[in-house]
């Protein structure tokens, strides 16, 4: 369990700096979707790195994140931080303000390594 929450902090930190670094230097493609699939698999290995593994609702996790996810994409839809007045450049990068059918899609495939690992761990793929 120790071992499984360390590599998931490890992944995690990982994931965070290719998720600055895309957010600095990247444009196009790698910007607009690879940036959105590996963010909700930094989301997962965030949660997995502070939450305990419960194998009996393994599935759970990935669904929320894949919720949470297409929640904040149609938050922008209604142009959540111009009628909450969000003016913060940082914060309005991090939650976005332009709604994509594309980003849905992405956050989709970004949540299938997530289910796998799930997969994996239930089935005591990665034991210890």
């Amino acid at each position: 369990m120790k071992r499984k929450r360390i590599i998931f902090g490890i992944a995690s930190l990982l994931l965070l700096g290719i998720e600055i670094l895309i957010g600095l230097v990247a444009h196009g493609f790698v910007r607009n979707y690879i940036g959105d699939v590996l963010v909700v698999i930094l989301i997962y290995t965030l949660f997995r790195t502070v939450s305990p593994e419960k194998p009996k609702a393994s599935f759970f996790l990935p669904a929320c994140i894949l919720i949470f996810a297409f929640a904040v994409e149609f938050l922008q839809l209604w142009g959540f931080c111009d009628r909450l007045g969000i003016r913060n450049r940082l914060l309005r990068i991090i939650i976005g303000t332009g709604f994509s059918l594309e980003d849905l899609v992405s956050y989709t495939v970004g949540i299938i390594p997530c289910y796998v690992a799930e997969l994996c761990m239930k089935r005591h793929i990665f034991k210890r």
